[in-house]
């Protein structure tokens, strides 16, 4: 019986998937049909002589601020493409240039001495942590994290400036180019709302109180929220509810579900992509400690309206592992102290109140929680079988590089040691490479198979981790969290054979992790 409800179901689901994607969409078109007043502009990168292909920012040093526009209104901005140099080395920067978050994109209306908009470029367009990342929805498209594009409409009676700021320390912006488009208007309406947006972080969220989003005065309605999550302790973190304080209401005007729930999915978060919400990433397919979330939730259909004020907060409530709770036993409500960076967005009449200021990149950067044994120290270690074992350096890897392990037996085997200094309670972390000639290893620290956290309740069956991608990943693998003894330890990867897609049965190890475990006692939240 259940196999003949699949397929109903499926078309029934894509259906309402295509409806409400072609609704959002019908909005904007059903616009054609009015031919308005206002003359279409843009200020582009191009070249100003339109005779040659210098039609971009060559350099932004760091430090440098450079103005992409700065326009005369009445007048609205209707789109935004821009495009710049990736991280990573390559032919144009032979280090690599400067992150998404270590740029940051502000916008300024009416003469306004402080920005209506300041973020990093990447968490404005949905991607927090550095990544580039593809989006897929309504007002925000990132094509394949290159193609960065804002359709969000920015209205302006005056003036409008809108700057980036290179803050890498080193690295510069590398053939940054843009286009914006926007029309001249006659005349907006006195009460025309600015488009608004503000960064905000806390690494680790502050114990006592909920996580503050927004906290705006005046009178609009907020529409979208960008969230970007790493979990400092195992399990799941997202049992917070969205809490929306309308108009100097003391109790939650409205009371969300869930942090799943808020951003409009259940039970628990998958990567997908939809035209109002969306998760953009995820590190791990397990609620494991270090995985990282990037999430977007658009107020486009649903925009949350004030008239005097609005407070948005969200709880850091989740599951907590028995080791840190004081009932010793696996808890469901707990307030947990993860890290966090969101992005709030919303219009409203009048210039927005600072409620808060952007951090310095040090400051946005997430902190290091590890002790963290590199490839090149693993190499020094290493007994296996027959094998060619050698250090591959590359942008993806820590260090020097990458412990390569390329078998050459039927029965591979390798051992690498890693010395703790001092007796702490941490989680092991490996952080290994997965890709489309990798195969299937069993793990063991110190003789005994180790298997994942959600594990232990399981069948005795030995753990295996599947190494098989067909792009190249780098990912962290928690094994669990121990009190190693002072001295040396091994870790002994055992070859299972290989996926069925895979061309090969190498091994990549990156560095053993110790991540650093909250200590305190957490009790169960009434």
């Amino acid at each position: 019986m259940r196999g003949k409800n699949v397929l109903p179901i499926f078309l029934i689901c894509s259906v309402i998937v295509i409806n409400l994607a072609s609704a959002a969409w019908s909005q904007d078109l059903g616009d054609l049909l009015q031919i308005k007043k206002g003359r279409s502009r843009a200020i582009t990168s191009s070249d100003p002589n339109l005779n040659s292909n210098a039609d971009r920012i060559k350099i932004i040093a760091p430090g440098e601020t450079k103005v992409l526009a700065d326009i005369q209104g009445p007048g609205v901005i209707r789109h935004i493409w821009l495009t710049f140099n990736e991280a990573r080395p390559n032919w144009l920067e032979a280090a690599g240039s400067a992150r998404p978050d270590e740029i940051v994109l502000r916008m300024y209306w009416d003469g306004a001495t402080e920005p209506a908009v300041e973020a990093p470029i990447g968490d404005f367009f949905g991607a927090g942590f550095g990544y580039r990342l593809e989006l897929k929805s309504l007002p925000v498209q990132v094509e394949s994290g290159d193609g960065y594009n804002c359709y969000w409409p920015m209205p302006f009676y005056k003036r409008a400036l809108i700057t980036v700021t290179n803050e890498s320390p080193a690295k510069n912006v590398r053939s940054f180019y843009y286009h914006i488009d926007y029309t001249e208007e006659p005349a907006l309406p006195d009460s025309t709302p600015y488009f608004c947006a503000q960064y905000r972080n806390e690494f680790p969220e502050k114990a006592g109180r909920d996580y503050l989003i927004l906290e705006a005065e005046g009178q609009g309605h907020y529409v979208g929220t960008v969230m970007s999550v790493r979990s400092r302790s195992p399990f799941w973190f997202g049992e917070g509810d969205a809490r929306f304080y309308i108009d100097g209401d003391t109790k939650p005007t409205i009371q969300g579900t869930g942090t799943e729930d808020y951003f409009l999915m259940a039970w628990g978060l998958n990567e997908t992509q939809f035209p109002y919400f969306g998760c953009t990433y995820m590190s791990s397919d397990f609620e494991d400690l270090g995985t990282e979330y990037c999430l977007y939730r658009w107020h486009i259909a649903d925009p949350v309206r004030f008239s005097r004020s609005l407070r948005f907060e969200i709880e850091h409530t989740g599951w907590i592992t028995e080791d840190e709770t004081e009932s010793g036993k696996v808890e469901g409500h707990v307030e947990r102290e993860d890290d966090i960076a969101t992005v709030a967005f919303w219009y409203q009449v009048g210039q927005p109140k600072r409620f808060t200021r952007l951090p310095p990149l040090e400051k946005r950067i997430l902190p290091n929680l590890d002790i963290i044994f590199e490839g090149k120290t693993l190499l020094a270690t290493a007994k296996h079988s027959p094998a060619v074992v050698e250090l591959q350096k590359g942008y993806d890897w820590t260090g020097e590089g990458q412990l390569l392990f390329r078998p050459a037996s039927a029965e591979p085997i390798l051992e690498v040691e890693f010395e703790v200094k001092k007796e702490e309670y941490r989680g092991l972390i490996l952080r290994c490479t997965y890709a489309d000639d990798y195969g299937i290893y069993r793990v063991y620290l110190d003789g005994k198979n180790v298997r994942q956290p959600e594990d232990y309740m399981a069948s005795p069956k030995l753990t295996e981790f599947d190494f098989y991608s067909p792009v190249l990943k780098v990912k962290d693998i928690y094994l669990g969290s121990f009190k190693l003894a002072p001295g040396k330890h091994t870790l002994r990867f055992e070859n299972a054979g290989r996926n069925i897609m895979s061309k090969g049965n190498y091994l990549g190890l990156d560095s053993v992790r110790l991540r650093e475990r909250w200590l305190k006692k957490r009790k169960l939240l009434s």
